[in-house]
């Protein structure tokens, strides 16, 4: 009797444990319906490779050799020539009264750059009246002698003596009177003005002067830096990897990121003996015209130098080449496709031709009309 009652006991329980797990099944049938396929993976396909239409439609060329002398691409920075840069000096302490030129400014040989207040005309005018006082009583006490030395009344050393003496007052009244036409003062009409000179043509590439500030006479730095800006360098780093292929005399092609379009031809002048311990590089020195004063200093630029060895690279239609997000890139036919490949150009051709420095090599085909490829290809 007992055993029964149990097994009625137990038969609820069993009957919900069924039912759950009953209800489980069911709901991962469910899910498993409702899940979406599994995704099927293709290995080794290659999102360069394109397939169009009537592939017939785009010519095909084989990409022809080029020998051109070796290339090595350098930046610079635009400098004034040293030797054309002049200082301008003071030839008198004082204070600045007049500025008539700035910073910038195109001058000419003689121009009057500023104008000095100073007490060195003072003290010179002081010493050129004294040396009219001197050389005057000089001769005067001459021409006493000589009367004297006629008469039998002085010794022939007198009069030497007084010959020299008046000789001595003649020096330092010329000396006193060159002093003020250097200051560039009028003996007969001196002034407390001193004008300052611009001592060659060229334009104000530095200047450390206003107005009212104080001039020391022939002190740095000077009021004025005056280049003639006709030539100027390009001051390149090339590593020390490089400067196996850079030599004095080498010609080079500039650059210019003001002016991409131009093309200036320049020369190696110098090589530097020392290296930058930090980046490991030399300074290469490329003089140049400066044809219409186009190149201001501090302007950025491109040199390319040419070695004397050639090197063979690849020339293809410009056609043939697609610009694509900054880059360069060519079609080559592969099997029924075309396949997109990239590219470095280099330098423009005859005959409408590219010079291509990596990435293609001759003999290789390439599809001819790269834009119209590319204009279906994208359409699709």
């Amino acid at each position: 009797m007992e055993n029964n009652i149990l097994k009625l006991g137990l038969l609820p329980v069993l009957l919900g444990v069924f039912l759950d797990i009953s209800g489980c099944k069911s709901d991962k049938v469910k899910a498993d319906e409702e899940a979406p396929p599994p995704a099927k993976v293709i290995s080794g396909v290659d999102v360069s490779f394109f397939a169009v239409e009537h592939p017939e439609r785009y010519p095909i060329v084989t990409a022809t050799e080029y020998q051109a002398p070796s290339q090595l691409f350098v930046t610079g920075t635009v400098i004034p020539d040293i030797a054309r840069t002049v200082p301008v000096i003071s030839l008198a302490s004082g204070r600045v009264v007049d500025i008539r030129a700035r910073l910038g400014d195109t001058v000419k040989k003689g121009q009057v750059l500023l104008r000095v207040r100073s007490d060195d005309i003072s003290g010179g005018f002081d010493a050129y009246r004294k040396a009219i006082s001197d050389e005057l009583l000089a001769r005067k006490q001459l021409d006493r002698a000589k009367l004297l030395y006629e008469h039998g009344a002085i010794a022939l050393g007198d009069l030497e003596i007084a010959q020299d003496t008046e000789d001595d007052a003649k020096t330092t009244l010329e000396t006193a009177t060159e002093h003020l036409r250097l200051l560039g003062s009028d003996p007969d009409d001196p002034k407390g003005i001193v004008d300052v000179f611009a001592p060659v043509s060229g334009v104000i590439t530095d200047q450390e002067v206003t107005n009212a500030a104080s001039v020391q006479a022939y002190s740095t730095p000077s009021p004025f830096t005056i280049s003639d800006l006709t030539s100027v360098w390009i001051v390149c780093d090339v590593y020390e990897s490089d400067m196996a292929n850079v030599r004095v005399g080498q010609p080079a092609d500039i650059k210019l990121n003001a002016y991409p379009d131009k093309v200036l031809k320049g020369t190696i002048s110098n090589i530097g003996s020392i290296l930058d311990p930090n980046i490991r590089t030399a300074k290469v020195r490329i003089e140049l015209a400066n044809p219409g004063e186009m190149m201001r200093p501090g302007m950025y630029g491109t040199a390319t130098l040419f070695g004397k060895e050639k090197q063979t690279y690849t020339a293809v239609p410009t056609s043939a080449i697609v610009h694509l997000h900054d880059r360069d890139w060519v079609f080559i036919p592969v099997q029924e496709k075309f396949k997109r490949i990239l590219v470095v150009s280099g330098e423009q051709l005859p005959n409408n031709m590219q010079e291509i420095l990596s990435g293609l090599k001759p003999g290789q085909q390439v599809v001819t009309n790269a834009m119209n490829l590319q204009n279906v290809i994208d359409n699709e």
